[in-house]
């Protein structure tokens, strides 16, 4: 049985939306139970009209819901041990849960998401991990948001937490890893990610297939399992990747509907249309892992539907099945044999951090 908390007041839509997307996943994870915190007043009506959600569900009464506009320290001031956010992370620490999805704020999340749970041995600052589709199936980019100007071993932490992720989920036994750059010459890019792909070369970490430098357009052609960048530039590529691909869809609705052959054409392609938006349905790789933490907190847009978060819920729960954090902990202590960070982020400096 996997228990996923749920921070039931998240995301631009609140509860309509977090119970609509509960109900698909009850019904496609059998084994799945939900422990839900939010406002009583907003979450019962909505329970009472999902009634499979509700025969799976433990729900809690918070009186706070951060609000998405929240500065992240003021939410910890103000929010902490009352909100539904809280509560949902806290279900993570204290074992009533296996693991925590939330639409909510992301630097409210990530700051008490540090708070917490803490940084994991070794972790000074922690990444969010992205699934990223591709041509030849799906990738995970990380850090798309957490941590702003990463150096050189904060680098090699994240490609050890990647390496990891794609090994439970993926079940690659050795993934390969690459570093994003400007170009894939060794002397091309900033100092720290320089330096960081010179480390990784020297390390030859058996864990990981580490094959240097890659570019932009290399993340969706799949040429790696594990795309490694600071947050800033993470961040811009997932939003940059995100709008093409509506875009694009928008372009091919419009030149489909443009006259009546072309819309005699779609009736005869449906198929293959039906394939592709399927493909480019920015809802299916929602969800973003908090990686470094001791314990798994899975972020979902705030925009996103029923079907968008029930894809973060479903994330969540393949994390939680395949043992990630176990992985984790065996890749980061034989790394670095049990040392510990150089210097744990406060919590104000999660502020800064609200690229989400």
């Amino acid at each position: 049985m996997i228990r996923i908390a749920i921070d039931a007041m998240g995301g631009d839509h609140g509860p309509e939306v977090v119970v609509a997307g509960l109900d698909r996943v009850a019904e496609r994870r059998p084994d799945v139970r939900f422990l839900l915190f939010g406002r009583d007043e907003r979450v019962r009506p909505v329970l009472d009209r999902h009634a499979r959600v509700a025969a799976a569900s433990q729900f809690v009464h918070c009186d706070v819901a951060v609000r998405m506009d929240d500065k992240p320290s003021q939410a910890l001031r103000q929010g902490r041990w009352k909100s539904s956010m809280w509560k949902a992370i806290e279900a993570v620490k204290t074992g009533d849960a296996d693991v925590c999805v939330s639409a909510g704020n992301t630097g409210a999340l990530m700051a008490m998401s540090k708070f917490c749970l803490r940084t994991t041995a070794a972790i000074e600052r922690p990444a969010i991990a992205a699934i990223w589709p591709t041509v030849r199936g799906e990738s995970i980019v990380l850090d798309v948001g957490a941590t702003v100007g990463a150096d050189a071993h904060q680098l090699i932490d994240f490609a050890i937490l990647g390496s990891a992720m794609a090994r439970a989920i993926f079940g690659i036994e050795r993934p390969s890893v690459g570093l994003l750059n400007i170009g894939v010459e060794e002397v091309k890019g900033q100092e720290e990610v320089k330096e960081a792909g010179r480390l990784l070369r020297e390390a030859e970490l058996k864990s990981m297939d580490y094959r240097g430098f890659v570019e932009g357009d290399d993340i969706g052609r799949g040429a790696v399992d594990v795309v490694v960048t600071e947050g800033f530039a993470g961040n811009i590529a997932l939003k940059t990747a995100e709008g093409t691909a509506r875009q694009i869809a928008e372009y091919l609705r419009a030149a489909m509907s443009r006259t009546v052959m072309t819309r005699l054409g779609y009736l005869l392609a449906r198929d293959a249309f039906n394939t592709l938006r399927e493909k480019m349905d920015v809802r299916r790789a929602n969800g973003g892992v908090f990686l470094g933490l001791n314990g798994i907190v899975v972020k979902s847009h705030g925009s996103a539907d029923a079907e968008g978060f029930a894809a973060a819920v479903e994330l969540g729960y393949d994390m939680a099945r395949s043992r990630l954090m176990d992985g984790i902990r065996r890749e980061l202590e034989s790394f670095h044999g049990g040392r510990p960070a150089k210097r744990v982020a406060s919590v104000d400096e999660s502020s800064e951090e609200e690229q989400g």
